[in-house]
């Protein structure tokens, strides 16, 4: 059924609406950032500053570790990624082929502990890890990661190889695979598409986390995340908002850059697999 005209621009105006509403918190990000501190409290505001300051960015990186502090986010963020994804891929293939007792039950029980918040799990995990003397290490920050990332990830998982079909591992096993490896050889390169798409939201979940860096880390800096880094840039009076927005855009770069490098993934070849 043909649109009509006015239903096309009613359509293209939601469009465009949505798109302004959802970009322009990042553009006054970068506008607070490259304005002077004193600017920010004029009225009304100034959409674009008139000198910006270009070099606010170098002038943090060289005031603040935050590459440091970007390290750190990325290794724990890798490092809870790969454990849980390893998890999550042998529970949620486990899940979704082999008819257990009370499977799906297990499922639902997996998936409601996703629905705990990370604030009632920050005491009994720092009393396991003070015992086993990881506060301060980052270890504590990709194991309390993980507990997060897993439940949601084998979830997602399960459903995902429930739309791929059997055939393809009895076709693989017909052939000399044993069941591990048609999972291997198979299933995990036609899942291409949901494997990034896991990953990928595990590794924003792991990176945007505050409550357990803060309770966790240790108060050296050499050891922070960047999330816990930024929060100390405020103080207790007066609070720099240019340099704080310019050490967040900072940090908001890797997750945009690691979305663009996933992007092909997770649009493109969603059918290309089950063709192959």
């Amino acid at each position: 059924m043909k649109r009509s005209r006015f239903d096309s621009l009613l359509l293209y105006a939601t469009a465009i609406l949505t798109c302004a509403l959802l970009v322009f918190p990042i553009y006054w990000l970068v506008v607070t950032a490259l304005s002077e501190p004193d600017q920010l409290r004029q009225l009304p505001p100034k959409f674009w500053p008139d000198q910006p300051r270009w070099g606010v960015f170098a002038q943090i990186l060289a005031e603040r570790p935050i590459l440091q502090w970007l390290g750190n986010s990325a290794l724990a963020a890798i490092g809870a990624v790969t454990l849980s994804m390893t998890v999550s891929v042998l529970a949620g293939y486990s899940l979704s082929r082999f008819k257990l007792r009370g499977g799906q039950s297990l499922g639902l029980f997996i998936l409601t502990a996703k629905m705990l918040p990370a604030t009632l799990l920050v005491i009994p995990l720092f009393g396991i890890f003070r015992q086993l003397e990881l506060i301060g290490s980052l270890w504590s920050i990709i194991l309390a990661h993980a507990t997060l990332i897993i439940p949601f990830t084998t979830w997602m998982l399960k459903g995902y190889f429930d739309t791929i079909p059997r055939e393809l591992e009895q076709a693989a096993m017909v052939d000399g695979c044993s069941p591990l490896g048609a999972m291997v050889r198979v299933i995990l390169p036609v899942s291409a598409p949901g494997l990034a798409a896991t990953a990928l939201y595990g590794f924003v979940l792991s990176w945007s986390d505050y409550a357990y860096a803060r309770t966790f880390l240790t108060n050296a800096q050499t050891n922070w995340t960047a999330n816990l880094g930024i929060t100390t840039m405020k103080g207790e009076y007066v609070s720099n908002w240019s340099d704080i927005s310019a050490a967040s855009i900072l940090v908001a770069l890797p997750i945009l850059l690691i979305y663009l490098f996933l992007e092909r993934y997770l649009v493109g070849g969603l059918t290309a697999g089950s063709d192959k």
